[in-house]
Protein backbone atom coordinates (compact mmCIF):
# COMPACT_ATOMS: atom_id res chain seq x y z
CA UNK A 1 0.00 0.00 0.00
CA UNK A 2 0.98 3.71 0.32
CA UNK A 3 3.25 5.57 -2.91
CA UNK A 4 3.12 2.37 -4.27
CA UNK A 5 2.50 0.59 -7.78
CA UNK A 6 0.78 -2.75 -6.66
CA UNK A 7 1.03 -5.26 -9.42
CA UNK A 8 0.16 -9.31 -9.40
CA UNK A 9 0.88 -11.97 -11.89
CA UNK A 10 -1.32 -14.92 -11.81
CA UNK A 11 -4.69 -14.39 -9.97
CA UNK A 12 -5.25 -17.39 -9.53
CA UNK A 13 -3.95 -19.82 -6.59
CA UNK A 14 0.32 -19.57 -6.55
CA UNK A 15 0.41 -15.90 -7.91
CA UNK A 16 2.78 -13.37 -6.84
CA UNK A 17 2.44 -9.69 -5.37
CA UNK A 18 5.02 -7.12 -6.29
CA UNK A 19 5.31 -3.78 -4.85
CA UNK A 20 7.60 -1.12 -6.41
CA UNK A 21 7.85 2.20 -4.15
CA UNK A 22 8.24 5.49 -5.15
CA UNK A 23 11.90 6.84 -6.02
CA UNK A 24 12.86 9.56 -3.46
CA UNK A 25 15.59 11.00 -5.09
CA UNK A 26 14.93 13.66 -7.45
CA UNK A 27 11.76 14.19 -6.86
CA UNK A 28 9.28 17.13 -5.62
CA UNK A 29 8.74 18.03 -2.04
CA UNK A 30 5.55 16.54 -1.58
CA UNK A 31 4.29 19.13 1.19
CA UNK A 32 3.21 20.24 -2.27
CA UNK A 33 -0.34 18.54 -2.55
CA UNK A 34 -1.03 18.07 -6.16
CA UNK A 35 -4.45 18.87 -7.42
CA UNK A 36 -6.96 15.30 -6.36
CA UNK A 37 -8.23 13.04 -9.05
CA UNK A 38 -12.00 13.04 -9.72
CA UNK A 39 -13.36 10.02 -8.48
CA UNK A 40 -15.52 7.98 -10.61
CA UNK A 41 -17.65 5.26 -9.77
CA UNK A 42 -16.97 2.10 -11.09
CA UNK A 43 -19.31 -1.48 -10.94
CA UNK A 44 -17.97 -5.08 -10.35
CA UNK A 45 -19.24 -7.97 -11.48
CA UNK A 46 -19.28 -9.16 -7.61
CA UNK A 47 -22.05 -7.03 -7.43
CA UNK A 48 -21.31 -3.62 -5.87
CA UNK A 49 -20.48 -0.43 -7.04
CA UNK A 50 -17.55 2.28 -5.72
CA UNK A 51 -15.88 5.67 -5.78
CA UNK A 52 -12.27 5.49 -7.20
CA UNK A 53 -9.90 8.18 -8.53
CA UNK A 54 -9.00 6.02 -11.93
CA UNK A 55 -9.86 2.86 -12.77
CA UNK A 56 -8.12 0.05 -10.95
CA UNK A 57 -8.18 -3.56 -12.45
CA UNK A 58 -9.68 -6.35 -10.55
CA UNK A 59 -6.98 -9.27 -8.78
CA UNK A 60 -8.71 -12.29 -8.14
CA UNK A 61 -7.83 -15.00 -6.92
CA UNK A 62 -8.27 -18.31 -4.51
CA UNK A 63 -7.84 -19.41 -0.99
CA UNK A 64 -8.09 -23.22 0.43
CA UNK A 65 -8.63 -23.01 4.04
CA UNK A 66 -10.10 -25.92 6.72
CA UNK A 67 -13.42 -24.97 5.98
CA UNK A 68 -13.46 -25.15 2.41
CA UNK A 69 -12.01 -22.60 -0.63
CA UNK A 70 -11.94 -18.73 0.12
CA UNK A 71 -12.71 -16.87 -3.47
CA UNK A 72 -10.50 -13.11 -3.43
CA UNK A 73 -10.59 -9.81 -5.04
CA UNK A 74 -9.20 -6.79 -4.90
CA UNK A 75 -9.06 -3.52 -6.68
CA UNK A 76 -5.99 -0.68 -5.68
CA UNK A 77 -4.92 2.07 -6.84
CA UNK A 78 -2.53 5.19 -6.04
CA UNK A 79 -4.05 9.39 -6.87
CA UNK A 80 -1.01 11.59 -7.69
CA UNK A 81 -0.42 12.34 -3.89
CA UNK A 82 0.49 9.04 -3.22
CA UNK A 83 -2.70 8.08 -1.54
CA UNK A 84 -3.46 4.48 -2.04
CA UNK A 85 -7.25 3.44 -2.25
CA UNK A 86 -8.22 -0.11 -1.90
CA UNK A 87 -11.34 -2.10 -1.67
CA UNK A 88 -10.99 -5.97 -1.00
CA UNK A 89 -13.35 -9.11 -0.99
CA UNK A 90 -13.09 -12.46 0.10
CA UNK A 91 -15.91 -14.86 0.08
CA UNK A 92 -15.88 -17.41 2.67
CA UNK A 93 -18.17 -21.03 2.78
CA UNK A 94 -21.27 -20.31 3.89
CA UNK A 95 -20.85 -23.03 6.06
CA UNK A 96 -17.92 -21.29 7.78
CA UNK A 97 -19.46 -18.03 8.32
CA UNK A 98 -22.72 -19.40 9.97
CA UNK A 99 -19.99 -21.01 12.78
CA UNK A 100 -18.46 -17.81 13.66
CA UNK A 101 -20.09 -14.59 14.99
CA UNK A 102 -19.57 -11.68 12.58
CA UNK A 103 -17.75 -9.71 15.25
CA UNK A 104 -15.04 -12.78 14.38
CA UNK A 105 -14.77 -11.66 10.99
CA UNK A 106 -14.31 -7.93 11.84
CA UNK A 107 -12.15 -7.85 14.77
CA UNK A 108 -9.27 -10.13 12.64
CA UNK A 109 -9.63 -8.58 9.43
CA UNK A 110 -8.74 -5.25 11.76
CA UNK A 111 -5.93 -7.11 13.61
CA UNK A 112 -4.73 -8.18 10.40
CA UNK A 113 -4.16 -5.03 9.22
CA UNK A 114 -2.65 -3.88 12.08
CA UNK A 115 -0.25 -6.57 12.14
CA UNK A 116 0.48 -6.03 8.59
CA UNK A 117 1.56 -2.55 9.41
CA UNK A 118 2.96 -3.10 12.57
CA UNK A 119 0.75 -0.16 13.47
CA UNK A 120 -1.14 1.12 16.63
CA UNK A 121 -5.56 1.66 16.42
CA UNK A 122 -5.88 5.34 17.24
CA UNK A 123 -9.74 5.16 16.83
CA UNK A 124 -12.15 2.54 15.69
CA UNK A 125 -16.29 2.15 15.47
CA UNK A 126 -19.15 -0.22 14.86
CA UNK A 127 -20.98 0.55 11.65
CA UNK A 128 -23.51 -0.70 9.36
CA UNK A 129 -24.08 -0.68 5.72
CA UNK A 130 -27.75 -1.17 4.50
CA UNK A 131 -28.33 -3.39 7.54
CA UNK A 132 -25.17 -5.48 7.65
CA UNK A 133 -22.26 -5.39 10.70
CA UNK A 134 -19.22 -3.38 9.86
CA UNK A 135 -16.34 -1.49 11.85
CA UNK A 136 -14.57 1.39 10.92
CA UNK A 137 -11.05 2.23 12.50
CA UNK A 138 -7.67 4.44 11.85
CA UNK A 139 -4.37 3.01 12.33
CA UNK A 140 -1.37 4.74 12.39
CA UNK A 141 1.74 2.91 11.42
CA UNK A 142 5.70 4.33 9.97
CA UNK A 143 4.06 3.01 6.71
CA UNK A 144 1.30 6.13 6.95
CA UNK A 145 -2.17 6.25 8.55
CA UNK A 146 -4.88 4.34 7.30
CA UNK A 147 -8.57 5.05 7.54
CA UNK A 148 -10.82 1.68 6.70
CA UNK A 149 -13.93 0.05 6.69
CA UNK A 150 -15.36 -3.07 6.65
CA UNK A 151 -18.37 -5.46 6.41
CA UNK A 152 -19.76 -8.97 6.39
CA UNK A 153 -22.43 -9.26 3.66
CA UNK A 154 -23.56 -12.58 4.04
CA UNK A 155 -20.63 -14.83 3.36
CA UNK A 156 -18.47 -12.05 2.22
CA UNK A 157 -15.89 -9.44 3.89
CA UNK A 158 -15.21 -5.89 2.51
CA UNK A 159 -12.47 -4.20 3.27
CA UNK A 160 -11.96 -0.72 2.01
CA UNK A 161 -8.67 1.00 2.96
CA UNK A 162 -7.15 4.48 2.40
CA UNK A 163 -3.20 4.70 2.95
CA UNK A 164 -1.93 8.39 3.16
CA UNK A 165 1.23 10.37 4.32
CA UNK A 166 -0.60 12.41 7.52
CA UNK A 167 1.74 15.74 6.22
CA UNK A 168 -0.49 15.17 3.05
CA UNK A 169 -3.64 14.40 4.27
CA UNK A 170 -6.36 12.39 2.06
CA UNK A 171 -9.03 14.98 1.47
CA UNK A 172 -10.86 12.50 -0.82
CA UNK A 173 -11.19 9.79 2.08
CA UNK A 174 -14.36 9.94 3.21
CA UNK A 175 -16.15 10.34 -0.42
CA UNK A 176 -14.49 7.06 -1.18
CA UNK A 177 -15.09 5.10 2.35
CA UNK A 178 -18.90 5.78 1.80
CA UNK A 179 -19.59 5.32 -1.45
CA UNK A 180 -19.62 1.68 -1.08
CA UNK A 181 -23.15 0.63 -2.65
CA UNK A 182 -24.08 -2.93 -2.53
CA UNK A 183 -26.53 -4.78 -5.63
CA UNK A 184 -28.63 -7.49 -4.85
CA UNK A 185 -26.71 -8.31 -1.74
CA UNK A 186 -27.54 -12.07 0.09
CA UNK A 187 -29.00 -12.33 3.22
CA UNK A 188 -27.12 -11.62 6.27
CA UNK A 189 -26.08 -15.42 7.49
CA UNK A 190 -27.25 -15.85 11.51
CA UNK A 191 -24.10 -18.05 13.46
CA UNK A 192 -25.04 -21.18 14.41
CA UNK A 193 -23.72 -20.05 18.06
CA UNK A 194 -23.28 -16.65 18.68
CA UNK A 195 -21.54 -16.96 21.50
CA UNK A 196 -17.72 -18.65 20.39
CA UNK A 197 -15.96 -18.68 16.57
CA UNK A 198 -14.70 -22.04 15.96
CA UNK A 199 -11.31 -23.49 14.81
CA UNK A 200 -11.96 -24.08 11.49
CA UNK A 201 -12.07 -21.36 8.59
CA UNK A 202 -12.19 -18.77 10.90
CA UNK A 203 -10.11 -15.61 9.40
CA UNK A 204 -6.47 -15.50 10.83
CA UNK A 205 -5.44 -11.61 11.27
CA UNK A 206 -5.22 -11.12 7.12
CA UNK A 207 -8.45 -12.17 5.82
CA UNK A 208 -10.09 -9.05 3.43
CA UNK A 209 -7.06 -6.85 4.15
CA UNK A 210 -5.05 -5.41 1.15
CA UNK A 211 -1.53 -6.48 2.64
CA UNK A 212 -0.82 -9.82 1.19
CA UNK A 213 -1.15 -12.20 -1.71
CA UNK A 214 -4.19 -13.06 -3.06
CA UNK A 215 -2.56 -16.08 -4.37
CA UNK A 216 -1.34 -17.60 -1.24
CA UNK A 217 -2.28 -18.48 2.43
CA UNK A 218 -0.96 -18.06 6.05
CA UNK A 219 0.25 -20.85 8.22
CA UNK A 220 -3.08 -21.21 9.82
CA UNK A 221 -4.97 -22.50 6.38
CA UNK A 222 -6.66 -18.54 5.86
CA UNK A 223 -6.73 -16.32 3.31
CA UNK A 224 -3.97 -13.58 3.43
CA UNK A 225 -4.74 -9.85 2.19
CA UNK A 226 -5.20 -9.37 -1.48
CA UNK A 227 -3.74 -5.88 -2.33
CA UNK A 228 -0.02 -5.47 -1.85
CA UNK A 229 2.42 -5.41 1.11
CA UNK A 230 2.67 -1.95 2.19
CA UNK A 231 4.63 0.28 1.34
CA UNK A 232 5.39 3.92 2.61
CA UNK A 233 3.49 6.41 1.12
CA UNK A 234 4.83 9.34 -0.71
CA UNK A 235 6.69 12.08 1.72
Amino acid sequence: MGAACATKEGATSGGSSTVEELPNEGSTPTDEAKPQAELQRISAPEGFNVMFPGNPQPQRGKVAIPGGEVQTAAWTISDPNGVLYSISTADYPEKVVAANPAAAFLNEGKTGLVNQLKGTIKAEEDITLQGYPGKSFTVSSDAGEVRARNFLVGPRLYTLIVLYNPSIGAPQADQFLSSLELVNPPPAITPASAGSATDGGIPAGDAGTPAGDAGTATDAGTPAGDAGTPAKPRR
